[in-house]
């Protein structure tokens, strides 16, 4: 009787590959190569076989002969390019059909003073270069939306939270300009991971280089690098691109989750200051009467989707040798693909949403009169205009507030007399009672660099806009 390993190995071979390890990873990795790394391929042996020419490695004809060679496989339509178990993967399969079309020889002199494994940490940073950039681009996008919106709304007074507790009120634009300034400090942060990205490890080889008189920095300038990445055992070791590129991708989803989480509540309706366009809600399948913000709902669950695929990546990549492997290669980059995938669609979705919302100023503005979230006024006065000290007016203030609650009462809703009652020692008049249960006063009065007064939040606006 056949043993479960002979009945195993009768079906799925017992020489590689075998058919469980082509149809879970040979395939697989080959469809992912093709979708991304074909024409960065195709771009590689351009540039190298240029420079091969430039520096007298090949002549004029064999570059000549090369190059309309790679313009006929580019001309290949995809589906005729299909993974064969007769090669291990996209990039022999196009060495072959370079074979067919210019020569066997031709085809292996494109090799010349190059490898699989500069060719591939090439073709990875091309990828993710062009990921990086669109999504610098549409958080650009997002960035503007959000500082536009601030404007309009520097005027607009709502409650501010801390420990999700109404603490103080500020303004929307104040709110939105933090929004701004914490996507921008992102949008910087991605940057300088695409400067460590955009150096090119071509003519590193294999590890060390070649004996060919090549010219890397040709090369780099050829494929629009920044730089070479100098030391040849760095280029094909490092991994530290991928590392910057998921730490930004973390950052910038995890940064906007957050306030997407504050949208979400400022859009319920117990809240109400918050009104999503039609365009973005949906209605329930058996309650009529529900906008369901799922625009904001999706684009909280899709960013957290790719800071999780930016995790992954960290993840593979730790614990790993330095030097060629295959953990930061085939199966770890689509992670990374995807993840940016994921973020330049939450970009766009919240691009949508912010830009065409609405804000409820009144009921903002009524909110911002309520749970007596301008009592720290009352201490500053107490301090400023009759010199009490510090901690012993924001005792005073604590004292009202507590008396305020035990009566149900807001601030507003207090008489002068009572209030100068609760304080004993001296006496503030009815402008002042009027101006600290004012939540506009308070915002009006807080004109320090940074804070919520209107023509303080315009001129940070205005900065932006320049910078």
């Amino acid at each position: 009787m056949n043993s479960l390993k002979q009945k195993f190995e009768s079906r799925d071979g017992a020489q590689f590959p075998g058919k469980t390890y082509v149809e879970e990873l040979l395939k697989p990795v080959f469809n992912d190569q093709k979708e991304y790394l074909l024409e960065p391929m195709l771009e590689i042996h351009k540039a190298h076989t240029i420079m091969l020419a430039e520096q007298g490695i090949i002549s004029p004809e064999e570059k000549n002969q090369i190059l309309n060679g790679i313009d006929q496989v580019r001309r290949i339509n995809g589906d005729d390019i299909e993974y064969s178990s007769e090669y291990e993967d996209l990039f022999f399969v196009i060495e072959s059909k370079f074979s067919e079309i210019i020569g066997e020889e031709l085809a292996g002199k494109m090799h010349i003073a190059k490898s699989r494994n500069d060719l591939g940490e090439t073709m990875y940073r091309m990828v993710l270069r062009g990921y990086l950039e669109k999504t610098i681009s549409e958080a650009e996008t997002l960035r503007k939306t959000i500082l536009y919106q601030a404007e309009q709304h520097i005027h607009t007074i709502m409650p501010a939270h801390t420990h999700t507790q109404p603490a103080q009120p500020t303004t929307f634009g104040h709110y939105l300009v933090a929004i701004h300034d914490n996507l921008s400090r992102d949008i910087q942060r991605i940057k300088n991971a695409l400067k460590t990205i955009n150096q090119s490890p071509m003519g590193a080889a294999a590890l060390t280089t070649t004996g060919f008189p090549i010219n890397r920095e040709r090369v780099a300038d050829l494929l629009d690098f920044e730089g070479v990445l100098e030391n040849s055992y760095d280029a094909i070791g490092t991994a530290d691109y991928l590392i910057d590129a998921a730490q930004v991708l973390v950052s910038l989803m995890t940064n906007i989750g957050r306030w997407v989480q504050e949208l979400l509540r400022m859009a319920s309706k117990e809240v109400g200051l918050l009104e999503v366009s039609d365009a973005y809600v949906q209605t329930s399948s058996i309650m009529p009467q529900k906008r369901n913000p799922v625009s904001l709902e999706h684009s909280r669950a899709i960013a957290s989707s790719a800071a999780a695929e930016g995790l992954g990546v960290i993840h593979m990549i730790h614990n790993t040798p330095y030097g060629d492997i295959n953990d930061t290669e085939d199966d770890l980059q689509p992670h990374l693909y995807n993840g940016y995938k994921k973020a330049i669609r939450v970009l766009r979705l919240l691009n949508a949403v912010i830009l065409t919302m609405n804000i409820d100023k009144q009921k903002a503005f009524e909110q911002a009169r309520k749970n007596m979230i301008t009592i720290t006024e009352l201490a500053d006065v107490l301090a400023r205009n009759y010199n009490m000290p510090f901690r012993k007016a924001h005792a005073k203030a604590s004292q009202i507030a507590r008396n305020a609650y035990q009566l149900n009462l807001e601030l507003f809703e207090i008489p002068l007399n009572q209030v100068n009652e609760w304080i004993g020692e001296v006496k503030i008049n009815e402008k002042e009672w009027s101006d600290i249960t004012n939540p506009f006063s308070f915002v009006e009065r807080r004109k320090v660099t940074g804070g919520p007064a209107p023509e303080v939040v315009q001129s940070m606006i205005e900065k932006r806009k320049r910078e």
